[in-house]
């Protein structure tokens, strides 16, 4: 037995030292399964009795003699028990230090401009040595310790609705480099204070659909509202809802059903009616734009508390004798004034490609600039009902760019076609109310400062504490 208590001493040192403490829970809960199994085992080979097993061994005693077999027998098939269980106890234990307990995310801002309300996306995949499959328990802390909001995101809507990634946000000032330490723990619990991002169908208000964030909130309109006594509308355009509150609203503005007033919150004060709204699409030709009717049926992706997203779909339409489909992915994260779009039209039929054009309604006594070699269309408007200044804009991807166009209604930024499925851009608003952004000026110096951060991305890379 001289043999078997050096091993345990050794197991006691190895259990003692230097970060295993990060991880001895989960493996001393496998070594004491793995140990009761070869005591069981042990025992019926025996015919002995096994006590249940110390926290660093088996307490082996016997209960009987067997007959037939003597004291020095009995100790060499014990010894070589013990081994077994040893060794496997040991590979066991490798195995399980193989898989990391940290991980280091460093994020790197090369921009010299401050960047507030970063989003960072960290992809399964990079998560992987983290050892936990489900990404509602993965944790985020900075580098003083404290746990920052995060999300787990299913972005491409598989049958079981698995997140495939974890976002969080964080500022930056000037070409600052952050680290970040991600780790695995229990399934995140979120209050209804942590959301800044949420969206719903709503079906009491003619199968509305609307979204926001802390900054902007916005609503499209369902086919119930085509077939309404009331105020019927034909129309798949993105209004605007006018909030200078950091809280959500949308259902609380439901629930009233009073958002033409503002109260101190925001209001309804943007007629979208048939126009493409805050960056509605459309297909171009013949100079003439054709767009698809109310929306037919939606599904949320994810909901909050950092990112909403959600799709809709829509009804064939024809163009020029072609009939299209389409199925618009909007997503919008805390903290921003744009919302990204993803536009996956289906030609059915006619030609092979169609030129997409992204739409601002026109309003009088517009401001609008063009910016194509920046990538953005920014306009300051006067609010309906003298409700202030607002600023519309729409980004996009640089050699997308067509030309610009424009009808009764719109604005347009046409795309060459082809050049990308989905068509994808940002679109978004800003009210002077809200506080945040007050002049011409500054809306145009935050869009192109947008833009220019999507041309120069936040820098992430993961590696093992």
């Amino acid at each position: 037995m001289k043999m078997m208590k050096t091993s345990l001493n050794l197991l006691k040192n190895f259990f003692s030292s230097p970060g295993v403490h990060a991880w001895d829970s989960r493996t001393y809960r496998f070594v004491s399964l793995l140990q009761e199994a070869l005591s069981a085992a042990l025992a019926r080979l025996l015919s002995i009795h096994i006590e249940k097993p110390h926290k660093w061994g088996l307490n082996i005693r016997a209960a009987q003699r067997i007959p037939g077999v003597n004291a020095w027998a009995r100790e060499k098939v014990l010894q070589q028990a013990f081994r077994i269980s040893l060794l496997l106890t040991l590979s066991a234990l490798t195995t399980w230090c193989s898989a990391q307990t940290q991980l280091t995310v460093k994020v790197v801002n090369t921009l010299s401009i401050a960047r507030t309300s970063q989003t960072i996306e960290l992809a399964a995949k990079d998560l992987a040595p983290l050892s936990e499959k489900d990404l509602n328990k993965i944790h985020v802390r900075d580098s003083s310790g404290k746990e920052l909001l995060s999300q787990a995101v299913d972005t491409d809507y598989d049958e079981l609705h698995k997140p495939d990634i974890v976002i969080f946000q964080a500022d930056f000032k000037p070409n600052e480099t952050r680290m970040f330490v991600v780790s695995a723990g229990k399934k995140h619990e979120y209050t209804k204070d942590d959301f800044k991002a949420y969206g719903r169908f709503v079906r009491e208000r003619f199968d509305d659909f609307a979204w926001e964030n802390d900054l902007i909130a916005h609503r499209t309109y369902g086919k119930a509202l085509i077939t309404w006594k009331g105020e019927p509308l034909t129309s798949s355009a993105i209004d605007i809802w006018s909030k200078r509150t950091s809280k959500l609203v949308i259902n609380d503005w439901y629930m009233v059903d009073n958002y033409h007033a503002d109260t101190g919150e925001g209001m309804d004060d943007y007629s979208a009616g048939a126009t493409r709204g805050c960056g509605g699409t459309g297909i171009w030709a013949n100079n003439q734009l054709y767009v698809p009717s109310n929306f037919i049926d939606s599904r949320v992706l994810t909901n909050g508390p950092i990112r909403v997203m959600f799709e809709l779909v829509y009804e064939p339409f024809d163009v020029n004798g072609a009939k299209v489909s389409e199925v618009l992915r909007i997503s919008l994260d805390a903290g921003s004034q744009l919302d990204y779009f993803q536009s996956f039209y289906n030609i059915q039929s006619g030609n092979a490609s169609l030129p997409v054009a992204i739409g601002l309604k026109k309003v009088k006594d517009e401001q609008p600039e063009l910016n194509t070699a920046r990538g953005w269309l920014a306009i300051w408007e006067p609010m309906e009902k003298n409700q202030g200044m607002q600023g519309l804009a729409a980004v996009f991807d640089p050699p997308q760019f067509d030309k610009q166009a424009e009808d009764k209604q719109n604005n347009l930024i046409v795309l060459k076609p082809g050049t990308a499925k989905p068509v994808s851009y940002w679109a978004g608003f800003a009210w002077d109310r809200a506080g945040k952004i007050t002049s011409a000026d500054a809306w145009k110096k935050y869009v192109d400062a947008f833009a220019n951060g999507l041309r120069s991305p936040i820098e992430i890379s993961i590696a093992p504490q």
